[in-house]
């Protein structure tokens, strides 16, 4: 099948879209998960997608959110390892100008930048991250955000994500998205406009506006 999408600027979430950290991250929740007598597979189930401190509201509201968010920031910054680009993120990214994309990420800011350099991407002149939003995805805000570092209308916007709360969030803020299966399956990604297994089914025209194509 072949489809083509148009855009002045392309919106990426970090986690599982440019980067794979998940042996990071799901060892980081699992341990906090045994720490706090929780089932590790319920926890991870409302991990992908979201800020820490919603992770927590959800699944644990008894506990202070922000007291534990600070210790799991703390041990995420020492533990980077096994952190790499996604397939073909760091060659699609190399096509645009530093001034046409943008990081929309549930992590913080320092935690993002740190993730991307570990990766070997570049660092974003633009980014929204956790620390930049009051209201995290499925909630609109960090899209809507995104779109504005640009001046543009959402729908000028093209977001790249992997996680349904993402795909909930860049939709809710009229943009639409391309989703990679690097965490969830076509199934669970079929709302998304376009599901794609990596960047390397990609083509891009880059003219007046960026042409995203692809055949599938």
């Amino acid at each position: 099948m072949n489809w083509q999408i148009e855009c002045t600027a392309m919106l990426f979430d970090m986690d599982g879209t440019l980067v794979d950290s998940t042996p990071c991250i799901e060892g980081l929740w699992r341990r906090w998960a045994v720490r706090q007598h929780l089932d590790p597979d319920y926890v991870m189930q409302h991990v992908h997608g979201r800020r820490g401190i919603e992770t927590i509201a959800l699944v644990a509201p008894h506990l202070d959110a922000a007291a534990e968010v600070a210790l799991l920031l703390a041990e995420e910054a020492r533990t980077l390892d096994g952190t790499v680009a996604i397939t073909g993120a760091a060659a699609f990214l190399a096509l645009l100008h530093p001034e046409q994309w943008a990081v929309v990420t549930s992590a913080p800011r320092s935690i993002a930048l740190a993730k991307l350099a570990y990766a070997g991407l570049p660092t974003p002149l633009h980014i929204i991250s956790a620390d930049d939003v009051s209201q995290g995805k499925p909630h609109p805000e960090a899209f809507l955000k995104g779109a504005a570092l640009f001046n543009l209308a959402p729908q000028q916007c093209v977001a790249f994500e992997d996680a349904l709360s993402g795909v909930q969030s860049a939709q809710a803020a009229g943009i639409p998205v391309i989703a990679l299966t690097s965490s969830h399956s076509k199934a669970q990604l079929s709302h998304a406009e376009q599901v794609i297994d990596n960047y390397h089914a990609l083509t891009l025209q880059i003219g007046a506006k960026m042409v995203i194509s692809a055949t599938q």
